[in-house]
């Protein structure tokens, strides 16, 4: 199984690879939930900044729609669906990475289970920008549009066994019992992780773990 330090080094190998230009560069990082794409969206922050080439990071959780607002919808049980994302808000956010300098963006906290907003800075120094997200590269709009912002894309994925797994472990990290954790992985978690793995573009790179 590769490391994440090693896929790392190999998307940045290909971002290095890129033409240089005076706008910034978004790069993509998509797969299914638990593929482990925010620990490589991590690592690939770290090997960038290791080389000299100032790198921030985005993630697309981070636009969750809040739990009071999924509550009155009925949907805090597909929390994590696209439809349960404030779409709008992160597509703005992508345009203002394209024309500003400083961009305020909201982060998520997995512990609270809540989006912060206002809580991560890319600064004027940052001209790359990591975006870290399950549906990047789906192809149900409106998500499609998402893909005129990729200078590269990467997908993380695996197979459904080794996801359902970590999925399993995941929800019960956060205190819930085996029965309840495998019933949100299999409710929710799955059907997203299959949407993503037969409903996205192909990305410039493909890397199992």
């Amino acid at each position: 199984m590769q490391s994440p330090e090693y896929i790392a080094t190999q998307i940045a190998d290909q971002i290095g690879q890129l033409p240089t230009g005076s706008g910034r560069k978004l790069i993509a990082i998509a797969g299914p939930p638990a593929s482990g794409k925010t620990t490589v969206s991590h690592a690939l922050l770290e090997a960038l900044n290791a080389s000299h080439t100032r790198a921030g990071l985005l993630a697309m959780d981070g636009f969750h729609l809040d739990n009071t607002i999924l509550d009155a919808r009925g949907q805090r049980a597909q929390k994590g669906a696209p439809d349960t994302f404030d779409f709008g808000s992160f597509q703005a956010c992508l345009k203002r990475l394209q024309t500003e300098e400083e961009v305020i963006a909201p982060t998520f906290d997995r512990t609270r289970d809540v989006s912060v907003g206002s809580s991560t800075i890319i600064t004027p120094q940052m001209r790359t920008v990591i975006v870290e997200g399950n549906y990047l590269l789906l192809n149900d709009a409106p998500w499609c549009d998402l893909r005129a912002y990729w200078t590269f894309a990467a997908m993380i994925t695996a197979d459904r066994d080794t996801l359902e797994q970590r999925l399993i472990e995941r929800w019960v990290h956060h205190g819930f019992s085996p029965q309840e954790a495998r019933a949100k992985a299999l409710e929710n978690d799955i059907p997203n992780a299959v949407r993503v793995l037969t409903d996205s573009a192909e990305a410039d790179l493909t890397i199992e773990v």
